[in-house]
């Protein structure tokens, strides 16, 4: 709760002022999502009934170091290479220890291994939509992005689920957010579709880069936004990109 208080602190700072969230409630709450598991389950699910989603017991080493796993480009994940599509599982309800509902665990034959439950993309399909910054954007599934990771071998669930989730059940119609999540917005479209929810407008805002054209990320030891307002930056600077 420090870390997400610095957080809410720093947005204030900048310049930003919200309706609703964490620290002024809201008629979508709650706003944390390690209280929003209900709505990530229910998601799940509806992803299993649907055959969208198989069980992974591949790490991130693994595809790296398959053959059939190039990087779709320098920021984003590798390709999944397809090895845990076919394999035949069994599958059992396991309940959380936070009270909430039965979730779907798949249960492998090495018990060793935890497994994941990632979203079967429809090879070769082109998913397109209109950038409200940006203009039209295109991507082939497959190619640009591959099998993607909906919830975690550790039982939580991914980025992408839960963002889906939480926009839907908040009514969000608009989302706003930085232009290296572009790939992110197609994978989510797909979500949207298997679950029978509305998709919201996009808005891809350019990146805040460093002196040497690198965007500014925990990778490349960039400055937090504390770190800036402690060196004296003003928020009117950094809103122009400096």
């Amino acid at each position: 709760m420090e870390f997400a208080g610095a957080m809410l602190e720093d947005l204030r700072w900048f310049g930003f002022e919200w309706s609703e969230g964490p620290d002024v409630g809201g008629p979508f709450s709650p706003y944390n999502q390690s209280e929003r598991m209900v709505f990530y389950c229910a998601a799940l699910e509806k992803l299993r009934a649907g055959n969208f989603i198989y069980p992974c017991t591949c790490s991130r080493k693994d595809i790296q170091a398959a053959t059939r796993a190039p990087h779709a480009n320098d920021d984003d994940e590798p390709i999944y290479p397809g090895t845990c599509q076919d394999k035949s599982e069994k599958w059992q309800v396991a309940s959380d220890t936070n009270s909430a509902p039965a979730i779907l665990a798949p249960v492998t034959r090495d018990p060793s291994r935890q497994a994941s439950w990632r979203f079967r993309v429809p090879d070769g399909e082109t998913i397109s939509f209109t950038d409200k910054n940006l203009g039209e954007r295109k991507f082939v599934a497959g190619k640009d992005f591959g099998d993607f990771v909906v919830w975690r071998g550790d039982g939580v669930p991914a980025y992408q689920l839960a963002c889906v989730a939480d926009d839907a059940a908040m009514q969000i119609t608009e989302v706003v957010r930085g232009g290296d999540l572009l790939v992110s917005t197609a994978r989510q479209i797909l979500l949207y579709r298997a679950l029978k929810l509305p998709v919201p407008d996009f808005f891809h805002c350019e990146l805040m880069l460093d002196e040497t054209g690198a965007r500014l990320a925990k990778r490349h030891d960039a400055l937090s936004m504390q770190k800036l307002r402690e060196a004296g930056r003003s928020p009117e600077e950094l809103r122009r990109g400096w």
